[in-house]
C-alpha cells in the first residue's frame, strides 16, 4: 500500500525536523551566556508534493536551512564605535595615572614644596644673619629638586610602560588576525559542502569585535564566506593568510621607543585608531607635553633664582655664587650648587655685603609673585598651577569621552542582542511547541504502523 508507506515517510520527516528544531533550541539555551553567540533558527518548509490522478498530495516537511540571526549594520556600527571607546578608555587610564603622580591638590606636592622654598627665603629675610635659616633653605631646596626628579622619572617610566603595552598589543593583534585567518579557512571548507558554519562565524565575529577595540579595521566578505580585513588600504587578513605587524625599536631624540611596522619591513603602520591610537598619543604627545612643561618650570626656576642670588653676598662675603648648578637645568637633574652644599654661609641675603642686609633674600622670596613666563605675564607658581589645571581639563575630557562611548557601545550592543541574543523565555516557548509537534509526529507513525498491521495481518483471513 503506497499510501500507508508514504504516511510513514511523512511521519519520519516530521520527527527528524522537529528533533532538529529541539536540538537547535537546546544549542541556543546552552550558549545563552556565550560571548558573541548568535541565536540559531531552523527554517522549515514543506517538501515537494506528489502528483497522481487525484492531484497534488503533500509529502511532509523538511529543514531548508539553519541560520544564525545577525544584524550586519549593527555589527559594523558596534566596531566603528568600539575603536573610539578603545582610544578614549586608554587615554582616560593614562591621564588618571598622570594625575595621581602629581597628586594635586594634596600635601607635600610640588606646589607645596615650591611655596615652602619661597617661605624659607622669607624666613631668612627676617633674620639675614641666621645660619639655621640658611640650612632650612638648603633642606627645602633638596625636597623641591627631589620632587622634580621623582615626577620627571615617574612620567618617563610611565612612558616606558606605555611603550611595553605597544609591544603587547602588537602580539595580541597578530594572535587575533592569525585566529581569524584560520577560521576563514574552516568556514570556506565547511560551506563548500553546503553546510552552515554558524558557530564558526560567531567565533570570527567575536574576534573581529576584540580586534576593533585595539585597531581600526574594515572588512569585506567574498562569495566563499572568507573575510578580507583591512587596516586603511592594506589587507592584514586575506582569506586564510594573515600579515603580521611588528614593533620596531626606534630612537626619537635619544629616547628608545617602538614604532609599528609591517613585520619584516620598515613601512610604518598607519590608520591605527582604537587603543593603539590612545597609546601612541599618550606616549608621543601627552606625556612629552607634561615633561616639557615640567622642564620649562625647572629651567626658569634655576635661571630666576641664580640671576638674583649671584648678585648677592653670603655671610662670609662671597659673591657671584649661583644657588642652583647651571649645568643641570631640567626636571630630571636640577640640583643645588655644590659650593652651597658644602657651605651654607655662601647663601646670599645681602645686596651690599652688610650682614644685616636682607635685600637678596626678599628679592628671591618675591620671585613667587614675579611674572617670568609667557612674556613675563605668568609667575612660576601660576605656570605650575596652569599645568595642573590643563591636566585636569584633559583628564576630564578623556573621562567624559570614555563614558559617552562606553554608553554608546552598550546601547548598540543592547540593540544587537535584541536581534541576535538568546531569550530563554522564547526558547522555552519554542521548545514546548516543537515537543508537542514531535509527539504528534510520533503518533502519526504509530497510527500508520497500526494501519499497516491491520492490512498485513488482518486482510484476507475470512473464508480461509
Amino acid at each position: 500500500m503506497p499510501g500507508l508507506f508514504q504516511g510513514l515517510e511523512i511521519g519520519r520527516r516530521a520527527l527528524l525536523t522537529n528533533q532538529l528544531s529541539l536540538q537547535t533550541i537546546g544549542h541556543n539555551i546552552a550558549n545563552v551566556n556565550t560571548p558573541g553567540y548568535s541565536r540559531q533558527r531552523v527554517d522549515i518548509t514543506s517538501t515537494y508534493p506528489e502528483y497522481n490522478a487525484l492531484g497534488a498530495i503533500g509529502t511532509g516537511v523538511t529543514v531548508a536551512d539553519i541560520r544564525h540571526v545577525r544584524d550586519l549594520f549593527l555589527g559594523s556600527q558596534y566596531r566603528q564605535e568600539n575603536k573610539s571607546l578603545g582610544q578614549w578608555s586608554y587615554k582616560d587610564k593614562i591621564l588618571s595615572e598622570i594625575e595621581s603622580l602629581f597628586n594635586e591638590p594634596n600635601d607635600n606636592t610640588l606646589s607645596d614644596l615650591m611655596n615652602n622654598f619661597w617661605d624659607a627665603w622669607s624666613d631668612l629675610s627676617t633674620n639675614p644673619s641666621s645660619t639655621s635659616s640658611r640650612s632650612a633653605i638648603l633642606e627645602q631646596a633638596h625636597l623641591l629638586t627631589n620632587d622634580f626628579h621623582e615626577l620627571a622619572n615617574q612620567l618617563n617610566n610611565l612612558r616606558g610602560s606605555i611603550d611595553n603595552d605597544l609591544v603587547s598589543m602588537t602580539q595580541e593583534i597578530n594572535r587575533l588576525t592569525g585566529e581569524i585567518a584560520k577560521i576563514n579557512h574552516q568556514i570556506k571548507s565547511m560551506e563548500l559542502g553546503n553546510d552552515k558554519a554558524n558557530d564558526l562565524r560567531d567565533r570570527r565575529d567575536k574576534l573581529l569585535d576584540d580586534l576593533s577595540k585595539i585597531i581600526d579595521v574594515n572588512t569585506n566578505e567574498n562569495k566563499n564566506g572568507e573575510l578580507t580585513v583591512y587596516i586603511g588600504s592594506m589587507s592584514i587578513i586575506n582569506g586564510s593568510d594573515s600579515v603580521k605587524i611588528g614593533a620596531k625599536v626606534s630612537n626619537v631624540d635619544g629616547v628608545i621607543t617602538h614604532k609599528l611596522v609591517w613585520q619584516g619591513t620598515s613601512i610604518d603602520l598607519k590608520n591605527t585608531n582604537g587603543q593603539l591610537k590612545g597609546l601612541i598619543d599618550s606616549r608621543d604627545e601627552i606625556i612629552p607635553r607634561y615633561l616639557d612643561k615640567l622642564n620649562t618650570l625647572a629651567s626658569n626656576l634655576v635661571d630666576q633664582v641664580n640671576a638674583v642670588h649671584s648678585t648677592g653676598y653670603g655671610l662670609n662675603g662671597t659673591t657671584g655664587v649661583n644657588f642652583f648648578d647651571t649645568k643641570y637645568t631640567d626636571a630630571f637633574n636640577i640640583k643645588v650648587n655644590s659650593d652651597i652644599e658644602f657651605d651654607v654661609s655662601k647663601i646670599a641675603s645681602s645686596a651690599s655685603g652688610e650682614v644685616g642686609d636682607n635685600t637678596i633674600a626678599l628679592a628671591i622670596q618675591n620671585l613667587r609673585n614675579k611674572g617670568v613666563l609667557n612674556n613675563k605675564s605668568t609667575t612660576l607658581n601660576d605656570y605650575y598651577n596652569s599645568l595642573v589645571g590643563s591636566m585636569g581639563i584633559e583628564a576630564n575630557k578623556a573621562k567624559s569621552f570614555n563614558s559617552n562611548y562606553e554608553l554608546l557601545v552598550k546601547q548598540i550592543e543592547f540593540s544587537r542582542q535584541s536581534v541576535q541574543g538568546v531569550s530563554l523565555d522564547e526558547e522555552m516557548t519554542n521548545m514546548i511547541k516543537y515537543q508537542h509537534a514531535y509527539d504528534a509526529a510520533a503518533r502519526v507513525i504509530t497510527s500508520m504502523d497500526q494501519a499497516l498491521d491491520t492490512v498485513i495481518s488482518g486482510m484476507g483471513i475470512v473464508g480461509r
